[in-house]
């Protein structure tokens, strides 16, 4: 497994959904695996490089880190950077072959693009298939515009050589291919759910007093446009008496969504809580404890709060952006669509969601057949099937 993104020192939710992914396969996809994951040091290093060699978990995992500013020169830093990313790689996948005594049969990578460029590498030299797996919502529409050409041009060159490539939404695959990078052999498989963590409360443990709103997403305004739910929020408090809103998650832009809901009153009243980072257990009982999940973002490709949330028995409320209309039915069983930046759409489908009675057992029913560890494991397994040749 070689990801773009994945749990680390300085941040063990970073491309925790890679993480996940990573554990269905190991556990459902009939294949031993091992994790290579290198990335810039976001402190100071003793060196130039900092490993971190786990052989000792549920599967080998391997960490290294490299230094932001190897010599403190911007022009010979940016290059030198990508070579050091690369000696990562290289030493990992080293010490992985001697630890199995073999070189492995499949090199499957999570976010393009240097990771690709590594997996095409290993292709030339020593025939090593791979596969690609895509989750950046860099390349949908709106985004794309900002991918620069080489990168564009190297995108299409790695998807096309690669032996599958796979998306986890239909829309981030028709992104992808609207920017020329498509291979023969493409697949949807979404992002997957621990439905033994994630599951409806056995009996209502909603918390006292009005109707809870849940938010759950890094604090990124570009992104994720909590200003615009804190907005609606304080607009609804009239309408709906006792309206919470608990919000969880950290990230850039946290203090600046703390003074937005200071300047709207929405402290003092009660009306929102932060409640910083939570880990998946706590995420989870929140989820059993609200009336309604809410994500108002600008752009998202699947979502794994909505999954989770549906996992849990709870509707949601999500803007019509990326692969969430493949989460939430038009047929509002699951909750409720709106265009993104639409108040007032949100304020109506709040109060709707809200005056609904939804069926937690179909929510939960539906998760467990699409996302859960079982399905998505049992998908990547025939997928690596099909791209060897024989049954694992």
């Amino acid at each position: 497994m070689l990801p773009k993104w994945y749990p680390n020192r300085y941040d063990d939710q970073d491309g925790d959904f890679v993480g996940r992914h990573v554990a269905a396969i190991a556990q459902q996809g009939g294949a031993a695996v091992a994790v290579l994951f290198a990335a810039v040091a976001r402190g100071p290093l003793p060196g130039l490089i900092a490993a971190e060699e786990d052989f000792s978990g549920p599967w080998p995992t391997l960490r290294y880190y490299y230094r932001a500013a190897p010599t403190g020169l911007a022009l010979l830093d940016k290059p030198l950077k990508l070579l050091l990313y690369f000696w990562c790689l290289a030493r990992g996948y080293r010490r992985i072959c001697g630890h199995w005594g073999q070189p492995p049969a499949l090199v499957h990578v999570h976010v393009l693009l240097r990771t690709g460029l590594f997996a095409w590498a290993l292709r030339l030299w020593f025939g090593i298939p791979f596969i690609i797996t895509e989750h950046w919502t860099a390349y949908l529409p709106g985004r794309a515009e900002a991918l620069s050409w080489p990168r564009r041009l190297l995108t299409r060159a790695v998807v096309r050589r690669a032996a599958a490539l796979h998306t986890v939404s239909a829309n981030l695959r028709a992104a992808l291919a609207a920017l020329g990078a498509v291979n023969a052999r493409t697949v949807v498989i979404p992002n997957v759910v621990d439905t033994a963590l994630f599951h409806p409360a056995a009996s209502l443990v909603r918390t006292s007093g009005g109707p809870v709103l849940l938010h759950v997403a890094a604090f990124n305004e570009a992104a994720k446009n909590l200003s615009g739910l804190l907005r609606v929020v304080a607009g609804l408090r009239s309408q709906l008496p006792g309206l919470r809103l608990r919000i969880a998650g950290y990230g850039p832009d946290e203090a600046l969504m703390r003074a937005e809901a200071a300047r709207l009153g929405l402290l003092t009243e009660g009306s929102v809580v932060f409640l910083g980072k939570l880990t998946h257990a706590e995420v989870a009982e929140e989820m059993r404890r609200a009336s309604c999940f809410v994500l108002f973002s600008n752009f998202e490709n699947l979502p794994c709060v909505l999954v989770e949330a549906q996992a849990s028995g709870l509707p949601a409320v999500a803007t019509k952006v990326g692969g969430v209309p493949e989460l939430l039915p038009a047929d509002g069983r699951f909750g409720e669509l709106v265009a993104a930046g639409d108040e007032a759409a949100l304020t109506q489908a709040i109060q709707t969601v809200l005056a609904t009675t939804y069926d937690a057992a179909a929510l939960r029913a539906n998760a467990e057949a699409h996302f859960s560890v079982p399905a998505v494991g049992a998908a990547f397994r025939l997928l690596y099937r099909e791209v060897l040749g024989r049954a694992l």
